[in-house]
């Protein structure tokens, strides 16, 4: 069994450990969840560290009221340290209404400090407070109890070696200058509007290859009535319709339960029953959206021809320039975002603002542009870039 000192099961516990925790400069934060078999992430354990101890909190234990936490979440003095925070964001937003703030995301940081692009937890460990991570039991049921003494000391490995890797990542940031590049990106991941995707948007999830305005019209309608009943039922949305079988509705839109029993993808109970009503219900709503109010999916800017090389160039110019300033492609720009380059001098991406234009885009540019350009330095055995002037 756990002893007390590593595992709070109480409110007043909480509330004496979150009270000093308050005092700190910085807390380190994970949580383990289970949502295999619910559309909402089931909060099952919450790991702390401060400065000088850390502790499981139980979200599960009899009678225990959270609301501690959550204060501690939500006071500004005190910095929160998590590693890919998105999903431990999501589940505190929808518990408790707020997202941790201020943030400091670990992986994030690693990416604006050259450790790659979605690095690890454990790369970061070994890396940079020389010692392994104990991966054993990853795919452990963390909602059964009792919690056995193995299972919370392998979660506060979660939180105490992450004391030494943000601690040595602020450092490295702040020597670089770099501290504001990685708040622009904790201003994405802090907004609830990252994680709250509204009814009307569910369809865009499921990347629909048609472009018909009336086809995105019903799948609209069939996404948005599919997203309320998980939420509602608390299920995964492929337990209430699959993703395939929602498409092939959208693009038949029957007019009937006979109709929609036609589906291969579809049970003849389905259809008949109650989610086959609402799905025609769904079906018809979209057939009456006005043609002008139908949904489209976004223009892809097609390049004109003999630019595709200049996406090339643009390509192994964002690989030389992260390289030189040791940061993540990923975090400077994408394909998509180097197509749009080449496409609109003016092109609303984040490669063309901020310390991404500094770093990237003022050069890309130039390279579209004619004003430098890229040559290979048999001396040095790299790539160089080399300014052209109108004589040249």
């Amino acid at each position: 069994m756990t002893t007390p000192m590593t595992l709070v099961t109480d409110t007043e516990s909480l509330a004496a450990f979150c009270e000093r925790l308050s005092h700190a400069d910085f807390v380190t934060v994970d949580t383990e969840f289970m949502r295999e078999k619910t559309y909402w992430s089931q909060l099952c354990l919450v790991q702390l560290g401060g400065p000088d101890e850390a502790k499981c909190v139980d979200p599960l234990a009899p009678g225990i009221d959270l609301t501690p936490l959550y204060d501690l979440m939500a006071n500004e003095r005190v910095l929160k340290v998590f590693h890919a925070a998105r999903q431990d964001l999501e589940i505190f937003l929808e518990m408790a209404q707020a997202i941790p703030h201020p943030l400091f995301d670990t992986q994030v940081a690693a990416m604006v400090c050259g450790f790659g692009e979605s690095v690890g937890y454990e790369t970061l460990v070994n890396k940079l407070a020389k010692t392994s991570v104990d991966k054993s039991m990853r795919f452990t049921d963390w909602s059964q109890r009792p919690l056995s003494e193995r299972q919370v000391q392998y979660a506060l490995a979660d939180v105490t070696h992450l004391r030494v890797v943000y601690e040595r990542l602020r450092r490295r940031l702040e020597r670089e200058g770099r501290i504001g590049w990685l708040e622009e990106e904790m201003a994405v991941l802090t907004s609830p509007s990252t994680y709250r995707v509204p009814l009307e948007d569910a369809w865009r999830r499921l990347k629909p290859r048609s472009s018909s305005p009336r086809f995105l019209a019903v799948l609209r309608e069939l996404a948005a009535w599919r997203e309320a009943e998980a939420q509602s039922r608390n299920v995964p949305r492929q337990r209430v319709i699959r993703d395939d079988a929602l498409l092939e509705v959208a693009a038949h839109a029957p007019a009937s339960a006979e109709e929609m029993a036609r589906s291969r993808l579809l049970s003849k109970g389905t259809a008949e029953g109650r989610f086959g009503q609402e799905m025609l219900a769904a079906v018809e709503r979209g057939k009456a959206v006005p043609l002008a109010e139908c949904p489209s999916l976004p223009e892809r800017q097609s390049l004109p021809n003999g630019l595709a090389p200049v996406v090339d160039m643009l390509r192994l110019l964002l690989k030389m320039k992260c390289d030189a300033h040791d940061v993540a492609q990923k975090l400077v720009a994408s394909a998509d975002d180097l197509e749009r380059i080449v496409a609109d001098d003016a092109a609303d991406v984040p490669a063309l603002h901020g310390w991404r234009r500094e770093v990237f885009g003022e050069d890309a540019l130039r390279v579209k542009h004619g004003g430098l350009a890229l040559a290979f330095s048999p001396a040095d055995r790299r790539l160089e870039l080399i300014p052209v002037t109108e004589e040249d």
